[in-house]
């Protein structure tokens, strides 16, 4: 199954590409990510698409410090809640424990082994993917993302004993030790980045111990991320209805396949992409109804119906009432929902 990213990992690629004379949108489309996510942060998108991207991006451009680049302009921000967890803890040592947790929130196919001795600590990196390991641009924007991250919380008078890559050398050596700040060692065992076991110590003054505690309460209820074909089409659908444009082509293009390989899975488990996004429509129109000044047929255009009457038929069909009798305070007894229901006659 396709790992998944949040699309915020990609804010800072426009400005990286044109910044070595590359078109962001057309370089996007080549590997066929929708344009619009780079303004929806949260926004799920396939692992696959956002490594080829990165590889064909540095390989046209020649910057063969494509992801470090991309590194260098990114930070905190970029891994949304868990950055903000990241961010609140009272020592740069717990700091990096929930980073290495809560790591896979953000992108599950991602981790951070940590380990340690009395002299240093040592943060390995582990990128799923088919290959043996993953391409060399994706490793060193979530390496250089990592020592950007704990740079951050130090200050810019930090850095690490040494870091290792497990690829070649590259031509110009001197830009991965500027990055670094360190030694970088290549053609290593693993990719890392080693610390002095003292840095773990560091407090970090901008830390709120209250706002930490109810930062990680959240967190918690995120943790868990889907693993099955059903549970990740239905975490695209859910953010692709927040956004309004949610089709099953848009789906494929998110999870990096096509509509029928979408399909063919949810067969075999046992459901549909009718059914998922009904039970997704059924739960945000309920929101979006509660608001009375909101236009019935900008909430129709949103859920991606063919027009306000078919998002009519298909409520009064969902939920056994109109939508001004709900919004009165009728609640006839719901009935299951089986199979593809009116809404289907939309742009699903």
């Amino acid at each position: 199954m396709t790992d998944l990213i949040r699309s915020a990992g990609l804010s800072c690629y426009p400005e990286v590409a044109r910044s070595v004379g590359l078109d962001p949108r057309q370089m996007m489309r080549k590997v066929r990510l929708p344009l619009a996510i780079l303004d929806e942060p949260d926004t799920p998108i396939a692992v696959p698409a956002l490594r080829r991207l990165l590889e064909i991006s540095a390989a046209e451009s020649g910057a063969e410090d494509f992801g470090l680049r991309l590194a260098e302009r990114g930070g905190l921000t970029n891994f949304g809640a868990v950055g903000l967890i990241v961010r609140e803890q009272a020592t740069v040592g717990e700091a990096i424990e929930a980073l290495s947790r809560f790591i896979p929130i953000h992108h599950d196919g991602m981790k951070l082994e940590i380990v340690t001795d009395e002299q240093t600590l040592t943060i390995i990196l582990h990128l799923r993917g088919r290959q043996p390991t993953a391409p060399r641009q994706s490793i060193d924007m979530a390496l250089g993302s990592v020592h950007r991250i704990i740079q951050s919380l130090f200050g810019s008078d930090w850095q690490p004993q040494e870091v290792h890559l497990r690829y070649p050398p590259p031509h110009d050596r001197k830009r991965y030790r500027d990055f670094f700040g360190c030694r970088v060692i290549f053609n290593a065992d693993e990719d890392a980045i080693v610390m002095s076991a003292h840095d773990m110590e560091r407090r970090i003054p901008s830390a709120h111990p209250l706002v930490a505690s109810y930062l990680r309460k959240r967190i918690e209820a995120m943790e868990s991320r889907p693993a099955g074909w059903e549970e990740k089409v239905d975490e695209v659908v859910r953010g692709l209805l927040a956004s309004g444009d949610c089709t099953v082509e848009r789906v494929a293009e998110h999870l990096a396949c096509t509509r029928r390989t979408i399909h063919r899975h949810l067969a075999a488990s046992g459901t549909s992409f009718s059914a998922i996004l009904d039970a997704q429509r059924a739960d945000l129109v309920i929101k979006l109804i509660e608001d009375s000044g909101r236009p019935l047929a900008d909430i129709a255009a949103q859920l991606g119906f063919s027009a306000q009457s078919a998002m009519a038929r298909w409520f009064r069909g969902r939920f056994g009432c109109t939508i001004t009798e709900w919004r009165k305070g009728v609640r006839p007894p719901m009935k299951p929902a089986d199979g593809p229901s009116a809404g289907s006659i939309g742009r699903a």
